[in-house]
């Protein structure tokens, strides 16, 4: 009798063990499958526009050439209200901090002073993929990331600004991580 008794908890003890590894795998599964307990957060508050060409391609009169061929650009149609776009985007591109220099803005329209760490140009004419007031934010090599509509929080430009900076790292003040890569 106590012989199948002892038998008996060791047949449980090996069904708890597989039962600790496998029911992970069971509730991950299920999670999967039919989209239960799995979060619907998104990241960007942008808009991916992969209509929108590169930077290289964009009807301006300044060319791409005379931005710093290593920074992210924050490109703003400056067509109405351009003191008050322009004052709005250069104070985002101070609340960036240490990061700021690894940014541009790209001011496209609009008449006045040009702000610190800002760069003016115009339409030669207006393409047929750009709408009043848009925000782009375009990486290094001039590939539309994000766009926004006139009525976006500085704050969400903000996030997503803040977060492409921190997943890519600037290559020119770290070297060897272009050695590392090859």
């Amino acid at each position: 009798m106590q012989e199948a008794l002892r038998i008996r908890h060791q047949r449980l003890k090996l069904l708890a063990l597989f039962a600790v590894f496998a029911v992970p795998v069971i509730a991950a599964w299920v999670m999967v499958q039919w989209r239960i307990g799995i979060p619907e957060q998104r990241t960007a508050h942008g808009q991916l526009a992969p209509e929108v060409p590169q930077l290289a391609e964009w009807p301006l009169t300044e060319p791409y050439d005379t931005l710093d061929g290593g920074d992210w650009v924050l490109a703003f149609d400056c067509s109405s209200a351009c003191a008050q776009e322009s004052d709005r985007w250069w104070r985002l591109h101070r609340a960036l901090g240490r990061e700021a220099p690894r940014v541009t803005r790209l001011r496209i329209g609009g008449e006045g002073e040009v702000l610190p760490g800002e760069v003016d140009s115009q339409w030669l004419e207006v393409p047929d993929w750009h709408t009043a007031g848009r925000i782009w934010i375009l990486d290094p090599q001039g590939k539309v990331v994000l766009t926004y509509g006139r009525e976006v929080e500085e704050r969400d430009v903000m996030d997503d600004l803040s977060h492409l900076l921190r997943m890519n790292p600037d290559r020119r003040a770290a070297p060897e991580l272009d050695d590392a890569q090859r």
